[in-house]
C-alpha cells in the first residue's frame, strides 16, 4: 500500500536566525520559500550573527509584505520597527560561515533597533538581485543566506522517533521548531525516510535531493525563550544519528533540496516521491 504524505507545515524565516512565518500557501523559487533567509544580521564589519552565538534572535519575530517591500521586526519588550526594504544601493561585504558574499545594509534604524535589542552593534542586510550563490550537496543549486539548501524538510514520524527515544530517557520532548525546517512533511508510519529521497514533487513543484542536515548547537535554544536549555536534542541524536562521512562524525536529522521547479506550495498538498535512494 503507497502511504499518502501531505505537507503539514510551512515555514520561511525572512531573516536568518530569527523566528519563523508560519505560511498556509507561498511562492517556491529556486532560492526555495520566497524571502526565505534574505536579510541576514551581521556584526559592523559584515560578520554573520546567528543563534549559535546569539539566541536572542530567536524572539525577533519579521514580517514581510507579499512583494518584500516592507519588513517589520517586532519582539517582546521592544517597539516594532518597520524597514522600507532597500534592493538598490551598492552592496558591501559580508561574511557567512567564512565564504565572502554580499549585501545590501537596510539602514542605521533598522542596525539601532537590532543593536539595542541584541545588546552588541548589529546590521541588517539583505541579498542583492544579483545574489550568485550556488550551494553544494549530489544536486546543487542556490539560497539566499540560509546555512546550506534551498528547502529543509522534515518529518513529523523523524520527530516523533526522537521524541520517543527523548522521553524513554526521563526528558521532556522537543516541538518541530528546534530544527527549523521550511516543509513539515506528515504520513510515513517511520522516521527518516525523507533521508532516501532524491526526487519529489510538490504540487507542480520539483525537489531534488542535496544533502542530509547537519545539526549544530541552535538545536539547543529555546526558540520560545531565547536562550540555550540543554543538551537535547545533539545528546541523544548522538547516540544514533552520527554520519561517518561528516567530519567529527556530525549528527543528521532531516534532509536539504535543491529547487528544480518552482511553483506555490500550499498546506495540504500531496509530497510524491519520483525517485528514492537505491538503499532507502
Amino acid at each position: 500500500m503507497v502511504t499518502r504524505v501531505d505537507v503539514a507545515e510551512l515555514i520561511t524565516y525572512p531573516v536568518k536566525g530569527c523566528a519563523g512565518v508560519a505560511e498556509r500557501e507561498v511562492p517556491l523559487g529556486p532560492a526555495g520559500l520566497a524571502h526565505d533567509r534574505a536579510f541576514m544580521v551581521t556584526d559592523e564589519d559584515g560578520v554573520y550573527r546567528t543563534q549559535r552565538h546569539h539566541p536572542a534572535l530567536a524572539l525577533i519575530r519579521p514580517e514581510i509584505a507579499a512583494d518584500g517591500a516592507v519588513l517589520t521586526l517586532d519582539a517582546r519588550g521592544a517597539g516594532p520597527v518597520k524597514v522600507e526594504v532597500d534592493t538598490e544601493s551598492p552592496a558591501r561585504p559580508v561574511d557567512l560561515f567564512g565564504a565572502p558574499f554580499r549585501g545590501i545594509d537596510q539602514g542605521d534604524e533598522a542596525a539601532a533597533w537590532l543593536s539595542e535589542f541584541l545588546g552588541t552593534p548589529s546590521r541588517l542586510v539583505r541579498v542583492p538581485p544579483d545574489h550568485d550563490r550556488v550551494t553544494d550537496g549530489l544536486t546543487p543549486g542556490t539560497s539566499g543566506f540560509a546555512d546550506s539548501g534551498a528547502v529543509h524538510l522534515l518529518s513529523r514520524a523523524s520527530l516523533d522517533g526522537l521524541n520517543a527515544r527523548i522521553e524513554a530517557a526521563g526528558r521532556a520532548p522537543l516541538p518541530m521548531a528546534r530544527f527549523r525546517p521550511n516543509i513539515v512533511v506528515d504520513g510515513w508510519p517511520e522516521p527518516h525516510r525523507e533521508d532516501g529521497i532524491r526526487r519529489a514533487t510538490v504540487a507542480g513543484t520539483e525537489l531534488a535531493y542535496a544533502k542530509p542536515a547537519i545539526r549544530c548547537a541552535v538545536t539547543l535554544v529555546d526558540q520560545e525563550a531565547g536562550a540555550k536549555a540543554g543538551p537535547e536534542p545533539l545528546r541523544t541524536l548522538a547516540a544514533y544519528r552520527r554520519n561517518p562521512k561528516e567530519a567529527g562524525g556530525g549528527v543528521t536529522f532531516g534532509t536539504k533540496f535543491s529547487v528544480l521547479r518552482g511553483g506555490t506550495l500550499r498546506v495540504g498538498d500531496t509530497l510524491t516521491v519520483t525517485e528514492w535512494a537505491p538503499d532507502a
